[in-house]
This record gives structure tokens, sequence and C-alpha cells, in this order.
């Protein structure tokens, strides 16, 4: 029997949304504990060095009242891995950070920045928290998180996102497919997302070995034509339907 894929729910443009106005609402807090209720296996945030979207506040009410599991998404840098360190989230994604960029770019690399993810990953790993590195669907790249020392790997799909409608779609699946057998057979903890949707997920859902989709900015555009909860719940579905 297939093991079922965890969802982990990214609120970033909740918070988005809510910057955009200079407001209070809507509070990326409240669609954390709506998605928790409607089936997510745990939730995911940015916290950016510009502090664009999602705040040092959410962050510390988060950790404080979910009752999933917090996974946190931040840079190499040495402020925010202690601010990391001090809060102690369940899991933490190491990934690349661009100022200028709209959203992620690519993932990180592993292979030419050895020296500063070893030290994250075992400053991270001696606090407790378990740490994945965001890399693109690449041998040497997974190999390069094996030897840094993380047990966890989120493979990046923005490239299958994109391939959407053209002949290269099937290409960049077997991509994906071909890492995610390499790096079980590495012994890493194998998990995927970017730029995954209700008409895309299920290809990447069912590879074998998958362990969790981070999704975001799908569901949060879908919420606001069914609400937020019930967004959750449709992707679920799409999931579980693999």
């Amino acid at each position: 029997m297939k093991k079922p894929v965890l969802l982990g729910v990214n609120v970033d443009h909740v918070a988005t949304l809510r910057q955009a106005r200079g407001a209070r609402y809507p509070d990326p807090v409240h669609a954390a504990l709506q998605a928790e209720i409607a089936g997510a296996d745990g939730i995911t945030v940015h916290l950016r060095e510009d502090r664009r979207h999602i705040q040092d506040r959410d962050v510390l009410v988060m950790k404080e009242t979910l009752q999933t599991r917090l996974n946190l998404e931040l840079a190499v840098t040495e402020d925010m891995i202690k601010f990391a360190v001090d809060l102690k989230p369940e899991h933490c994604c190491l990934v690349p950070e661009k100022r200028e960029e709209i959203t992620t770019e690519g993932g990180l690399d592993v292979v030419g920045n050895e020296e500063s993810i070893r030290k994250a990953c075992q400053q991270l790993g001696e606090a407790g928290i378990e740490v994945s590195l965001f890399i693109d669907p690449s041998t040497t790249q997974l190999e390069a998180a094996k030897k840094v020392g993380a047990p966890v790997v989120e493979l990046h799909t923005g490239s299958y996102a994109e391939a959407c409608g053209t002949p290269a779609l099937a290409r960049e699946l077997k991509t994906i497919e071909t890492a995610m057998k390499f790096g079980r057979e590495l012994g890493l903890t194998m998990n995927a997302g970017h730029g995954l949707h209700y008409h895309n997920v299920q290809p990447i859902a069912a590879i074998a070995g998958m362990h969790e989709l981070n999704i975001g900015h799908s569901i949060v555009a879908r919420s606001l034509l069914v609400g937020f909860a019930e967004a959750v719940k449709e992707m679920r579905s799409l999931i579980d339907k693999t």
C-alpha cells in the first residue's frame, strides 16, 4: 500500500496581501490554523531577509499555536540561522534568496557552497531542528546534500510547472522521477514543491517515495473563490487520489 503523501501548506501569500496595504489582515496565522483543520500536515513560511511578506511576529505566533509542524524556510545567513536556532521550529528548509526576485528562482547551489551549508546544517541539527535543502532535481546537488549532512531535500519543481502544455513536460517529470529515485538510494527523505497547482500536482504526488509536497500560491489563489479551508481540502483530495 502506497504511503500517503503529506501536504505542507505555505501561507506566505496571505501575508503578501496583508503587506500590500500595511494592514493587520488577512492574518497568515489564521490561515495556517484553518489549513491544519482542513487537513494540512504542516505549515510552511519563508521568513525573507527583507520581510516582504511573513514577519517575525507571524513565525513566533505560529510556533506557539500550530498543532502540526512549522517548516521555516530561510536563507543561509548568520542572522537567519540564529533566528531559527532561537525559535526551534520542527523543520527548517534552507533556500536561495535574492532581493529582486518575485519568488524563489531555482534551487540552492549546495555544490558551490558546501562549507557554509554544512555549517548551517550542523547548527540547526544541534538545536534539534530537522534540516532540508531546496535544490534542483540534480544528482550532483543530491550528492552534495548528502555530503553536507542534510537528512531531507525538497526538489524544486519550477521547471516542471513552467513546462505545462509543452513537449518538455514529460522530460521535466522524468527528471524529477530520476532525482527522486537517486535521492532515496542515498537515504534522503524526498519532498518537492514550487509552482504546483490543482492541474499539475497529481503526477508529482504519484512518484514513488514522495514524502511531502509544499504548496502555497495556488491554494491561496483558490481560497479567494472557495475559502481557505475548502481550497486546502481540494488540494488534499487530489493528492490522496494518487
